[in-house]
């Protein structure tokens, strides 16, 4: 589906993005380390230790919340004062819980939840408020970001930061626009805080394992929530809260989810894909779902390196969340979740370990993002995450086609929009059903 931007104050996503292309073509390669960390030559803020920064949430669904748990629970002199989402329920349920615990913290007035498909620019044209935390359904991110930082607002992006090439171009231009105007951007990108995967990188960086020759990453879980249809809504209401199975808002499992893996393989080939040849299918989805189930997919990087992804969400089989590097010398492991990090020689032995804990993880990334903000040092790290996006969305591009995906060709030539056209509450959006490979086109 290719789409122009709706209602934007600014021109519309397609004039926008003919536009930028060029300017973005020019600054799509290299991957930065941890994280970028940069100050702009003027400064806009002034936050010491002592004064409050307030939060607007946009998204109260379960991650929405856990941010804002994650941000009150490590940081001083924080308050959430607004909140914006589809659904009343959601907005009311998430203040209640929240309030709950942090007491005089949670201070939103009810003229402060905001509902409704554009009821995130209430929040962003609220002059309260510092900071932004964008938590929402996968395909609004580009916009939400861009607007974000062109109101001002020092930003939390939840992860992906985009799910096609159209979302990855505004976000370069907005990675540029944050650095220029000294706007922080921190992503929901939490293993590049987890001690064990820092560990694990270092160690790489010092050559423990050898030369890195290949690796191999999985991130295969069980079934995935499905929400059925109430009676009254309209297709699209059902399809929005129903978003994971639907392509167009979701990106499927290998953007939605497995982007965390497939951030730790850039990070630690410090390098996006060269190509992506990948496949996969579906055996378990709902009937309605646009959703494959499974994917594998292999990544080429510079060097002659490669990385074989899997992911796949079946009920009742085993999981496993791991990135294996095998070097000349050693091998090392990755464990997803708080499962640490271990290098092992040939035979198997255990020759460094390190522990670390996921739930520090999400918390800490809420606190480098406060203490930039305080220290006028803006973190500003979405081209990262988007890199990362857009290298799940060309594996998710490779196995539903059957072609061979080139990374020139997603960031210069690829035409794929995802956001379905003049989009409303009213509108009407065809779902074309799951993907078929030699069918569907890339494009």
């Amino acid at each position: 589906m290719n789409s122009n931007q709706v209602d934007r104050p600014c021109e519309s996503r397609r004039n926008f993005l003919r536009s930028q292309l060029t300017a973005s073509a020019a600054v799509a390669t290299g991957v930065v380390g941890v994280h970028s960390q940069t100050q702009a030559a003027s400064s806009t803020t002034d936050s010491s230790p002592n004064e409050t920064l307030r939060i607007g949430l946009v998204g109260c669904g379960g991650r929405g919340t856990g941010a804002v748990k994650d941000s009150l629970s490590i940081n001083k002199n924080v308050k959430l004062v607004a909140m914006a989402d589809l659904d009343a329920e959601n907005c009311a349920r998430s203040r209640k819980v929240l309030a709950t615990r942090f007491g005089d913290s949670i201070d939103v007035a009810d003229d402060k939840m905001h509902i409704g498909l554009e009821s995130y620019k209430k929040v962003l044209d609220d002059p309260d408020i510092d900071i932004v935390l964008l938590t929402t359904t996968p395909v609004f991110r580009p916009f939400h970001v861009t607007e974000a930082v062109e109101a001002g607002k020092h930003v939390f992006a939840e992860k992906p930061v985009c799910i096609d090439p159209a979302g990855y171009r505004i976000c370069l231009d907005t990675h540029q626009k944050a650095i220029n105007q000294n706007t922080a951007i921190v992503t929901g990108t939490q293993y590049r805080r987890q001690t064990n995967y820092i560990g694990a990188i270092e160690k790489l960086r010092e050559g423990a394992i050898g030369k890195v020759t290949s690796a191999t990453s999985r991130y295969c879980a069980s079934g995935i929530w499905y929400r059925n249809r109430t009676e009254g809504m309209t297709d699209l209401e059902y399809q929005l809260r129903n978003w994971m199975h639907f392509v167009w808002l979701s990106g499927d499992q290998i953007v939605e989810q497995s982007v965390h893996n497939i951030d730790l393989m850039n990070w630690l080939m410090d390098a996006v894909p060269e190509s992506a040849f990948g496949s996969g299918g579906r055996f378990t989805r709902p009937e309605d779902s646009e959703m494959w189930d499974s994917m594998s997919v292999d990544y080429h990087y510079p060097g002659g390196r490669f990385i074989s992804f899997k992911c796949r969400q079946w009920p009742g089989s085993t999981g496993e969340n791991s990135t294996v590097i095998h070097g000349s010398d050693a091998n090392m492991v990755i464990w997803g979740g708080s499962r640490g990090s271990q290098i092992l020689d040939h035979d198997g032995k255990e020759i460094w370990s390190m522990d670390g804990s996921i739930a520090d993880a999400y918390k800490q990334e809420h606190k480098e993002l406060v203490d930039s903000i305080r220290a006028d040092k803006p973190i500003v790290e979405l081209k990262q995450t988007a890199d990362s996006s857009l290298t799940a969305a060309m594996g998710r591009m490779s196995a539903y086609t059957g072609k061979r995906v080139t990374w020139d060709f997603v960031t210069e030539k690829s035409t794929l929009d995802l956001y379905p056209e003049n989009l409303t509450m009213d509108t009407v959006v065809k779902s074309p059903g799951f993907a078929v490979p030699g069918k569907t086109k890339l494009i």
